[in-house]
C-alpha cells in the first residue's frame, strides 16, 4: 500500500503509462482517509486545500488507470462508467 502512493505522488503529473488496480484503489483510500482527517480539523479551509492537493494526483492515476484497461484518460470524466471501468481487470497488452 505505501509503494502504491509512493509511486502515484512521483507520477502526480504524469497522465500517460499505466496504473494497476490495487495501486488506484490504494491511493484513493488514501486520499479518502487524508481529506476525512482534514475534515475534522478545527479551521474548515485546511480540508478545503487538502482536497485541492490531491486533485491532480487523482486525475493523473486515473488516467493511468484507464489505459491500463484499454480506455481513454477521458473516460474518468463520465461518472457512471468510470466506476465500472475502474474495478475492471488489467487488459493485457497485445
Amino acid at each position: 500500500m505505501i509503494r502504491a502512493i509512493e509511486d502515484c505522488f512521483n507520477k502526480f503529473s504524469d497522465f500517460s503509462g499505466r496504473a494497476s488496480r490495487s495501486e488506484f484503489w490504494y491511493f484513493y483510500l488514501f486520499v479518502l482517509l487524508v481529506d476525512i482527517a482534514l475534515s475534522f480539523t478545527a479551521i474548515p479551509i485546511i480540508g478545503d486545500y487538502g482536497s485541492l492537493a490531491f486533485l491532480l494526483p487523482l486525475f493523473a492515476v486515473g488516467a493511468r488507470r484507464m489505459h491500463d484497461i484499454g480506455k481513454s484518460g477521458w473516460w474518468q470524466l463520465v461518472p457512471i462508467a468510470n466506476l465500472i471501468f475502474l474495478a475492471t481487470p488489467t487488459k493485457m497488452a497485445e
